[in-house]
């Protein structure tokens, strides 16, 4: 039964897709297969991402994670926040695990905030596409925009918890990243 219950959105959209196919039998085939490339796809960037994980987990003292993002790492740390989120590569979903190891070793809640929305929205090789399909005028204004609501993101969501949420949060993060 726990099976069941930890996995009930697995079985809420499988059941979702089951019945749309069952619907429209005509795009069956289609569903299946964008189904199949998704799963791919997570299998392809999944592993390495965890692999990383493990690395930075081991490799990075604590100590030298919260000297430089944690509770009294100031601008520096939101600048890093900022570099780490906009030089990844990968899906968004591919954040969400380093936001758990970087809340185990205590970074900022702020912070890890604006890393995963500099990772949603400032990717670099974003803001090179952009510059050479857009224009430069739409991708500089598109950053200079993103950056200010990205750091004002942050500064809500942080004051918006009690440090016991905060403490909880991290406390969850570090049970999942382990």
């Amino acid at each position: 039964m726990e099976f069941v219950k930890r996995y009930r959105l697995l079985w809420i959209f499988s059941g979702f897709s089951l019945f749309a196919a069952l619907l429209r039998p005509e795009l069956a085939p289609r569903l299946w297969a964008n189904t199949a490339s998704n799963f791919l796809e997570m299998l392809a960037v999944i592993p390495p991402i965890f692999i990383l994980l493990g690395l930075l987990d081991v490799w990075v003292p604590k100590d030298t994670v919260m000297k430089w993002m944690g509770d009294t790492s100031g601008v520096i740390g939101v600048v890093l926040s900022i570099v780490l989120g906009a030089s990844s590569a990968g899906p968004l979903y591919g954040a969400f695990p380093f936001a758990a190891v970087m809340l185990k070793k205590g970074v900022r809640v702020r912070n890890v905030v604006v890393f995963l929305s500099a990772w949603a929205t400032l990717k670099v090789p974003m803001f090179l596409f952009e510059l050479s399909a857009l224009g430069p005028r739409f991708a500089i204004t598109r950053w200079l925009l993103n950056v200010p609501v990205i750091l004002f993101i942050g500064w809500i969501v942080e004051r918006s918890m009690t440090a016991d949420q905060s403490e909880a949060l991290r406390a969850q993060a570090a049970a999942l990243a382990g």
